[in-house]
């Protein structure tokens, strides 16, 4: 991993960031209960995922990678809340950092960038779900003025076991 000195650059996420991109959330996928995917992507069935999040509109996706290397260091997105229309101006956002990049506030210039992206935009909310426990997610979160509205309790199983996801929402 680069020195904590390395200068990050912030863009939007393009085609050929999509290896890279499936490789940082299949860790998670893999290793984690913070995404409730179960099974590994191929960089194939992850093209559809990056095709949904334009450069423009409500639904981003915003890259932090190295400025010398290109090495991405994480990704934040804003997605649609729900398929139906009513939820049009609502979006579920995320963000996910390289391991061995945290702590290096990676996840505070993502969400930065983001949401001043979608500030132009027609949206009211912005909401997140924190599979618990994940401190670090949580305070990202509240820093960027998230607050906690509930919790669906054991609503998710992996590795064996039940997961609670927090939800917080945002104004937008």
């Amino acid at each position: 991993m680069s020195s904590e000195r390395t200068e990050v650059q912030v863009r939007p996420g393009v085609e050929s960031d999509l290896e890279a991109l499936t490789d940082l959330y299949n860790h998670y996928v893999r290793e984690t209960a913070i995404t409730f995917d179960t099974a590994a992507f191929t960089p194939e069935e992850r093209r559809p995922w990056l095709l949904s999040h334009p450069e423009d509109g409500p639904y981003r996706l915003k890259v932090a990678a190295a400025v010398d290397s290109q090495e991405i260091l994480g990704y934040a997105t804003s997605s649609p809340y729900r398929a139906k229309p009513a939820y049009a101006t609502s979006v579920e956002v995320t963000v996910y950092v390289a391991p061995g990049a945290g702590g290096r506030g990676i996840g505070t210039l993502l969400y930065k960038a983001l949401f001043d992206a979608l500030a132009g935009e027609d949206l009211h909310r912005a909401y997140a779900g924190i599979a618990r426990p994940n401190e670090a997610s949580t305070r990202l979160h509240e820093r960027f003025g998230f607050r906690y509205v509930g919790t669906y309790r054991e609503v998710g199983r992996k590795f064996g076991r039940y997961w609670d996801v927090a939800w917080y929402e945002k104004d937008l």
